[in-house]
């Protein structure tokens, strides 16, 4: 029998953590691929199939200037509803927590096909926050038939929620798979001069610290973000000698909050969203990462980067219980703190610098195979749960 896995995802978060997946279940000769993207981030979505070699099977396409939460959800489900029906798939794979994610797990799940979710089981407690993505990974959490958490933290989640502990596989989180691949396999040249530039200042052991900023949490809209852009205003004033790498989101509300506080301000890079590869050697050449982003809290530990976190809660405390990620709310005056703590304090930078990485070992994808294996064409052992 070989088992048809239909792997739908929207964004470039999830592209970069399914990857790795499409290539493991594409080498195994039991199982076949078909792809289904969503579009719900489009370019960026297309960076990264272009860089890893993926070609959908289907491309739904569904982002619109203006359109509502509900308008997406409601084309996914439209949409993967009549590619089910075509393609016939005897499991989906759905990754994360975007509105991609819910929707086509309902879809699936209407349809009687198993849902495998990877990236199971996390929660930051706060239905609100972060928005709608909470919401979505428990409602897919309802709905999936197979739960891949990335640690035991998100394992443990489920299991008080009341998911069977034989539903559940501890995995890692592939995110590690593919910046391993990313970081050791990539050679990266950056489109953008100033950042070339930096970069060859950097190999040459002569550049000055750097600071990478990344926001666009919709909770954080307005006022939080406009303070936000205040905040690294003055960390920029503060620190003449301190780079500040900051690509900003797309979003037009986001670039309306942080360009006036930042604009002319020369130690500041104001820069589009980068494509994956180069966002992972940004990463790697920064020495501290301010963001509100979910899936750089899973990355940059893993290159020893400290990871302060603009918002009051996460879903990721895995990496906050090690000591390499700390929560600070989005106070302007508190983010100047912080970031000066870890810029003026060798103990402080150090003591999160050194703390160990949670998330992964870069083995995710083989465990997530093994485990669609094991439960759906009943080949093998339960695979063996990964710890940190």
């Amino acid at each position: 029998m070989t088992l048809r896995v239909m792997t739908i995802y929207g964004t470039r978060p999830e592209a970069i953590k399914v990857a790795p997946i499409i290539r493991a279940i594409q080498v195994d000769e039991e199982m076949e691929n078909v792809i289904v993207v969503t579009g719900q981030h489009r370019e960026m979505l297309d960076q990264v199939n272009i860089l890893f070699g993926i070609e959908p099977d289907h491309d739904l396409d569904i982002m619109s200037g203006g359109q509502s939460l509900n308008e997406v959800v409601a084309k996914v489900i439209t949409g993967v509803d009549a590619i089910l029906v075509a393609e016939k798939p005897d499991v989906v794979i759905v990754q994360g927590d975007t509105s991609t994610v819910m929707g086509a797990a309902v879809a699936a799940f209407n349809r009687r096909v198993p849902v495998v979710h990877l990236e199971a089981g996390l929660r930051s407690g706060d239905i609100h926050s972060p928005f709608p993505e909470e919401a979505n990974r428990k409602l897919t959490s309802q709905i999936a038939a197979l739960h891949l958490a990335p640690t035991q933290t998100s394992k443990s989640n489920l299991t008080r929620e009341g998911v069977r502990e034989n539903d559940i596989v501890v995995t890692g989180n592939s995110v590690i798979d593919t910046l391993k691949y990313a970081t050791e396999n990539l050679a990266v040249r950056f489109e953008d001069e100033r950042l070339e530039a930096l970069q060859q200042e950097h190999l040459a052991e002569k550049a000055g610290r750097i600071l990478l900023v990344t926001a666009h949490r919709r909770e954080n809209l307005g006022a939080v973000m406009e303070g936000i852009g205040q905040a690294v205003a003055d960390i920029a004033r503060k620190y003449a000698d301190l780079t500040i790498i900051l690509p900003l989101h797309r979003n037009p509300k986001v670039r309306a909050a942080i360009r006036p506080a930042v604009d002319g301000l020369d130690n500041v890079l104001l820069l589009e969203p980068l494509p994956y590869a180069e966002f992972t050697r940004a990463l790697s050449l920064a020495d501290v990462v301010l963001t509100d982003s979910g899936g750089v809290q899973e990355e940059a530990p893993s290159l020893g980067k400290p990871v302060l976190v603009m918002r009051d809660n996460t879903e990721r405390p895995e990496a906050v219980v090690a000591g390499t990620v700390k929560l600070i709310g989005t106070h302007p005056q508190r983010l100047v703190d912080e970031v000066s703590m870890l810029l003026d304090s060798e103990e402080a930078y150090l003591g999160m610098a050194n703390a160990v990485n949670p998330y992964g070992d870069g083995d995710a994808a083989r465990r997530t195979v093994e485990a669609i294996r094991w439960k759906f064409l009943g080949a093998g052992e339960r695979p063996v749960d990964f710890h940190a």
